[in-house]
């Protein structure tokens, strides 16, 4: 709920369509989730170095990188979540409207949470990123070691573990990350923009 009263937008002398057409693409947010290990990150990365190659502006918001800054007030229970997510979706909402091709790179475990940041955005900006790794494949991977320290008590309210993850019923795009290499799914979310006409290329 807004604290604040007595505000307005104010609209600027550049519109979004100016800026779009002055980067050649289209903004928009690509919301990539899944469990801690499932690739988010790394494919996200991948995707953002292929873009900058064909001299597309892209940025990644990182879960852990927001952390330190933005959100290093907020913790792990649903509630903190919850406005983890909140504070992303509008950051996110503010990059698209720049024209930039933004991702996110969150657990974000809950739908209702991710449908929320759906509705902060115009029809066709957000592009819900399923990336699907089982959870026993997450855990071998356990990257930073996380998955260890929750099956020893040592992080609470772990998703996978501890806490849920509410998978996406209907995302724009699923990326089986314990099939595919980086490569491949970093060039299926490069086919989807083209085929979005988000950048140029498409049919």
């Amino acid at each position: 709920m807004a604290k604040a009263s007595n505000i307005f937008w104010h609209a600027g002398e550049v519109s979004r369509q100016d800026r779009e057409k002055l980067l050649q693409q289209r903004g928009a947010v690509l919301w990539f989730t899944g469990l801690s290990g499932a690739g988010k990150s790394t494919v996200a990365r991948r995707v953002e170095k292929k873009l900058y190659d064909m001299g597309h502006l892209a940025y990644v918001l990182d879960g852990d990188n927001i952390r330190f800054g933005l959100n290093k007030d907020l913790g792990f229970s649903p509630a903190d979540r919850k406005e983890n997510i909140r504070r992303v979706g509008e950051v996110a909402k503010l990059f698209a409207d720049a024209g930039i091709i933004t991702m996110t790179a969150f657990i974000s475990p809950y739908r209702e949470d991710r449908d929320m940041v759906r509705r902060l955005l115009p029809e066709g900006d957000f592009i819900e990123v399923y990336v699907a790794c089982p959870l026993v494949e997450c855990e071998r991977r356990d990257v930073k070691g996380l998955y260890k320290k929750a099956r020893a008590g040592e992080i609470k309210e772990f998703t996978g573990i501890s806490a849920p993850y509410e998978e996406p019923l209907a995302p724009e795009l699923v990326l089986e990350t314990h099939r595919e290499s980086v490569e491949e799914s970093a060039n299926k979310v490069i086919a989807y923009l083209r085929k979005q006409k988000i950048i140029p290329g498409g049919e």
